[in-house]
C-alpha cells in the first residue's frame, strides 16, 4: 500500500509500507514532488493559454479554470529547492485530491513545450524555436554581464534592462529581438532554468505591488514592466522611437 506522509515545507514525500524491496522504497522516497494546493506558497506556476502563450502565477487558485490541465511547478523556497533538483514537474489543477492537494507528476520539459506548440499551431501563430542554452543575449559584448552588485563602482557597467522570461515564450523572444535591434544592452534570465532568477523576479514584482501573470517581466532601470511593449520600454529608458 502506498501512503502519503504529512507535508514537509511545500513538499509531499511518498513513503511505502508493507513488503516492498528496499530499492523501491529508496527510489520512491527520493522522488519528492511539490505539494500544490490553492494555498501553497513559494511556488512559480506556469500555464499556457489557448493561444499558446505562457503566463505565471504564484498561487494555484489564480490559474484560469480553462487552462489548469497542465501547469508546470517550480519551487522558489531555497530550503526546499534541492528536493526538486534536476526534475521537471507538471500539475493537474482541475480536481484536488485528499486534503486539497492537486496531482503532481515528474515529466519532461518538452512535454510542456509541445502543448504550447500545438496550441500556437492551432491558432495559426508562429512558433519560435527555443534558444540554445548559453546563447548570447546580444546588445554588444557586455550585454550578458550584469555587473557585480556588491561593487558600487560597477553600477554604471550594468545593462539598463533585465529580462525575465523562458526559452519557449514567444513574447520573450520578441522582447530580446527588439532590444538587440535597438542596441540596448540587457541581461536575460530564464526563470524556468534559474530558480534564483525566478525569486528575484517575484521579489521585484512584490516590491512594486504587482502580481505575476505574464512573461516577460522587464526591469528597465528599476521600472518593472510586465509583457513586451516597445513604447513602455522606451519611455522607461527615456529614448524615442
Amino acid at each position: 500500500m502506498l501512503c502519503l506522509t504529512a507535508p514537509m515545507g511545500s513538499f509531499l514525500l511518498a513513503s511505502v509500507t508493507g513488503c516492498r524491496r528496499k530499492a523501491d522504497v529508496v527510489s520512491e522516497a527520493a522522488s519528492a514532488v511539490p505539494l500544490v494546493t490553492d494555498k501553497s506558497e513559494g511556488l512559480l506556476l506556469s500555464w499556457i493559454d489557448d493561444k499558446g502563450e505562457f503566463h505565471t502565477e504564484q498561487y494555484a487558485a489564480d490559474v484560469p479554470s480553462t487552462n489548469r490541465d497542465m501547469v508546470s511547478v517550480r519551487v522558489l523556497e531555497p530550503s526546499n529547492e534541492s528536493l526538486g533538483e534536476g526534475r521537471f514537474f507538471l500539475a493537474d489543477l482541475r480536481t484536488p485530491g485528499v486534503g486539497g492537494a492537486y496531482p503532481v507528476r515528474v515529466a519532461t520539459r518538452s512535454e510542456f513545450e509541445d502543448l504550447a506548440v500545438a496550441r500556437r499551431a492551432k491558432n495559426g501563430t508562429a512558433v519560435l524555436a527555443p534558444r540554445a542554452a548559453g546563447a548570447s543575449t546580444g546588445g554588444g559584448p557586455d550585454a550578458s554581464a550584469a555587473g557585480d552588485p556588491s561593487n558600487p563602482g560597477d553600477v554604471a557597467s550594468r545593462p539598463p534592462v533585465i529580462l525575465y522570461g523562458a526559452s519557449w515564450c514567444g513574447a520573450c523572444h520578441q522582447a530580446a529581438a527588439y532590444l538587440k535591434k535597438k542596441g540596448i544592452r540587457f541581461v536575460e534570465h530564464d526563470i524556468e532554468q534559474d530558480s534564483s532568477a525566478a525569486r528575484e523576479m517575484q521579489a521585484k514584482l512584490t516590491k512594486v505591488g504587482k502580481s505575476s501573470g505574464s512573461i516577460p517581466v522587464l526591469d528597465v532601470r528599476g521600472r518593472i514592466l510586465i509583457g513586451f511593449d516597445a513604447r513602455s520600454i522606451e519611455d522607461a529608458l527615456g529614448v524615442g522611437r
